[in-house]
This record gives structure tokens, sequence and C-alpha cells, in this order.
């Protein structure tokens, strides 16, 4: 005759409540001798209220306050380079030079007719010093006298302006010679011996690596916030603090291409850190506030949401409670706090995977 289930399962249970009656006394004794889970030793920091900066990060480019382009005044095969790309020249350099023959046969030429000039105002000078003797003793006519200091009279300006042409044409000599107009640093020289350049044409770019300037484009919206004064820190690609310095310009206009805003701050680094051009990473601080400040291993994540642990004592005991957090910006190796945690807190750093809500544990200290 077959049972029926409900028959087979009483059995079953009949079964499981006699075995636990077999074993209650060893169950009891244990139950008796120890709590159900043990205190974990972690190590904990204390919280405290450090400045924490409110920042944007921006792409800033290095420019020299005096930086040139180098281009010929005049035009002419260019026959020297005496200079390389990267050179370090000083004001007044002698860099390249362009064939200047031609100029040079033009002021011979000016020089003979400023001569033959000289020639003449030097015979009307003598003829009109002796008409001038002549009319006072009566010998000659005031008609012929003054004839002759009219001839005197053109002479002497055809001969000042020949003068002066020569002198126009070799002053352009002197352009005939690129000189560098400060010192500074030179780029890159496109230019080859042979070729023939014209005021147009680029030679090379001089730029003094001094008295920098970051030029910061900021987006629009921060209009409101923008203002000279604001702490700007220069970084390099790495994230190494290159120069902290301030705005000291704002554009009161916005770049219609950019949407955005130049902004400028001095840089004072020595050549060896930066240069004229190069981009860095700029950051700008908006407002610093005192926020809590905790290391980055404190945090854990579950579903999107960031959590600490605390260590708090409750009957004599330290349990480890889970609270959420609200992260703000990272500083160095640790994370700013806006909100979940109040100073003074002792914060769990070690062991959070193993951790649960309300677990003991046993506080080490950091």
């Amino acid at each position: 005759m077959k049972k029926n289930p409900f028959e087979r399962i009483h059995g079953i249970a009949w079964l499981v409540i006699a075995g636990l009656a077999a074993t209650g006394c060893h169950t009891g004794t244990t139950s008796a001798a120890g709590p159900a889970m043990r205190a974990m030793p972690v190590h904990t920091v204390a919280v405290t209220l450090t400045p924490v900066p409110e920042s944007d990060q921006y792409v800033a480019t290095i420019k020299s306050r005096r930086s040139a382009t180098l281009q010929p005044q005049v035009s002419g095969v260019l026959t020297q380079i005496r200079v390389h790309s990267g050179d370090h020249v000083t004001a007044g350099q002698d860099l390249m030079a362009i064939d200047e023959r031609q100029q040079q046969a033009t002021v011979a030429s000016l020089l003979a007719t400023e001569r033959q000039k000289k020639a003449l105002y030097d015979y009307n000078q003598i003829e009109v010093d002796r008409d001038r003797q002549l009319f006072q003793a009566g010998v000659t006519s005031r008609d012929a006298y003054q004839q002759e200091e009219q001839a005197f009279q053109n002479a002497k300006a055809d001969y000042e302006s020949a003068v002066e042409a020569r002198k126009a044409q070799q002053q352009l000599l002197d352009y005939y010679t690129v000189r560098a107009p400060f010192d500074g640093v030179l780029g890159d020289i496109p230019v080859h011996v042979g070729d023939y350049v014209s005021p147009s044409v680029t030679l090379t770019t001089l730029d003094e690596n001094r008295d920098l300037e970051a030029y910061i484009y900021i987006p629009a919206e921060h209009a409101g916030e923008l203002h000279v004064g604001l702490p700007v820190n220069l970084m390099d690609s790495a994230g190494h603090l290159l120069e902290q310095t301030r705005i000291d310009f704002v554009s009161p206009q916005v770049d219609s291409n950019l949407q955005a805003i130049l902004a400028k701050a001095p840089v004072h680094e020595t050549p060896e850190t930066v240069r004229n051009a190069q981009m860095v990473n700029a950051q700008v601080i908006w407002s610093t506030r005192p926020m809590a400040v905790i290391p980055v291993l404190a945090v854990t994540r579950q579903s999107g949401q960031t959590f600490v642990f605390v260590a708090e004592q409750q009957n004599g005991h330290y349990m480890a409670r889970e609270l959420p957090v609200t992260l703000g910006v990272t500083v160095g190796n640790s994370y700013s706090v806006s909100s979940g945690l109040t100073a003074g807190q002792q914060v769990i750093v070690s062991g959070t995977q193993f951790l649960v809500n309300n677990m003991p544990v046993v506080p080490l200290g950091g």
C-alpha cells in the first residue's frame, strides 16, 4: 500500500528532529561558548576638513610677449645664412645677407651725381660772391647779380636733393642684412642660400623665452565667474605642477569661432621648464571651501553608488557602518567628499572588500 506525499514529508521531518535531538548537547555548547562573528582588525583615519578648490581644467598655450616673424624689407637673392634654427641670438646680431650689389651700384651712381651737383654748387657760390662784390662796387647791374643769386640757389637745391637721394639709397643697404631685433631663440629657417626672397617671405621666427603668458580659452558660460585674480595651476601632460599663477587679463569680447573668452596668466618659469608655444594644462580655480578628504582605498562602489565604512562605537564595541557619500574632485591620492561625512569620523581604509554593514571591527588607527 502506497503512502501519500503528506505522510512521507511528515516522516522526514521527524527524522530531522531526531537528528537534532541526538546532537543537541554539542550544538548548545558551541553557541554558548563564543560570539556568532569575530571582530575584524581594520586601519582607520580620522576625517578632517581640508580646503579643496572647485575648478575646471583647460588646455593653455604658452606665448612670449616678445615674438617676431622676421621678413626681409627688400627683395633679392639670399647669399648668406649665418645662424641655425634654435640658436640663441642677441639684439643686432647679423642673421642673413641678401645680394646688395645692385643697390651698391645705385648708391655709387647717386654718389657721382651728388659730386657733380656739388661741383656746380661750389662754382655758383664763387660766382655769386664775385657778382655781389661787383654789384656793391657799381660795376654790374642789380639784374645780373640777382640772376647769379638765383643760379646759386638752384645749384644749392640740386646738390641738397642729390645728397638726400644718396643717403636714402645708402640707408637701404642696411636692409640687405637681416639682424635680430632683440635677444631670443630662432625658430625654423625655411629658406636656403640662393633663394629669391621678398618682403612677403618668412625667413624665420624669433622668440624671447621670458615674459611668457599662458593663453587660456574659457567657455563663455563661465563669463560670470571669470575675473582678474583667479588662481591658476599650470601642469604638464603628466599632471606635474609647473607653476601657480593668477589671471591678469580677461578679454572683453567672446571669440565668435570658439564661443570662449581669452584669459591670460603670467608665467615666470625658466626655459628648461616651459617654452614658447608649449601646450600645458591650466586648472582655473573658481573657489575654495573646506571639505572632508578621504583616501581612495576607503571608497567602495555598488550599483553606481559610492560608500565608505566608518568605525562607530556601540555598547563598548566598534561596528563597521556603511555610509553613502557624494564624491567631489580628486586631491592627489584622495577624494574630496561633498556630503555624507563629518569631521572626526573614523573612516576604515583597509579590508573594505570583506566588510558588511554592522560587522564588529577593531580599529588599529592609521
